[in-house]
């Protein structure tokens, strides 16, 4: 639930409503360029409770009154209210990985339950569903990765586990995995010196480079620092 506020309108809209609902506040102004990346995130991430966390937009400018209420000084600046109380704050345009735990907090144990819900059924739709409610979620994140594994859809899993929104070394240590599964060592080697037989080629022929450019695709499936080197190489012998 996204909904515009005022002045007039705080009280039933904002305080009343957080008895039963959280409500999420989002003070901007139309010329703050951070409030322009951030709010949209805002509604993206509110928008998918599904009504349980409401979003209210106030333009400080158009409704001074609720941004003395709030003495903000700098905008963006988000409070989230329960129970007709500030339980949470942040200031400045956040990252959405930030932004969902967030609301996470708001959403407590039945945002928990519900993630712990999909992990259980185990299917594709379900651990993707897991990880967008808790990108922090290692038990989904690792499933879902290890689902696309036995399905041989590498490049997917190794997406995954890159989205991840923080350094884990149990995710760093599966992604090494999935790396060498991508591409192992005895594949990795023969990549390598075909990119050197095909070196000298790529700028008079056409099909050389392309099929240089498909051999360092491959080689970023399973290791992407190891593809520098040779697209330094390639740029040089082009330009």
């Amino acid at each position: 639930m996204i909904i515009d506020v005022t002045d007039a309108t705080f009280e039933a809209d904002v305080l009343q409503r957080s008895m039963t609902t959280p409500v999420v506040v989002d003070l901007w102004a139309d010329w703050c360029g951070p409030c322009k990346t951030l709010t949209p995130i805002l509604e993206k991430v509110v928008g998918e409770t599904n009504g349980k966390v409401a979003l209210a937009k106030v333009d400080v400018d158009a409704n001074p009154q609720v941004s003395q209420a709030f003495r903000v000084q700098s905008i963006p600046a988000v409070f989230a209210l329960d129970q007709g109380q500030v339980v949470a704050n942040f200031l400045g345009a956040q990252p959405e990985a930030q932004v969902r735990a967030f609301v996470g907090e708001l959403l407590g144990g039945a945002a928990a339950d519900e993630v712990s819900a999909l992990v259980a059924k185990g299917d594709e739709e379900s651990l993707r569903q897991a990880t967008e409610l808790d990108p922090s979620s290692k038990v989904a994140r690792a499933l879902l990765a290890r689902l696309l594994m036995e399905q041989e859809r590498i490049p997917e899993a190794v997406e995954v586990l890159e989205a991840a929104p923080e350094p884990d070394p149990e995710i760093e240590a599966m992604l090494e995995v999935v790396r060498s599964a991508a591409v192992p060592p005895s594949r990795h080697a023969e990549i390598e010196q075909r990119l050197d037989q095909l070196l000298p080629m790529v700028k008079g022929d056409d099909d050389a480079r392309a099929e240089y450019v498909t051999l360092l695709d491959e080689l970023a499936a399973g290791d992407p620092a190891a593809t520098a080197g040779w697209r330094k190489k390639l740029s040089t012998q082009l330009f």
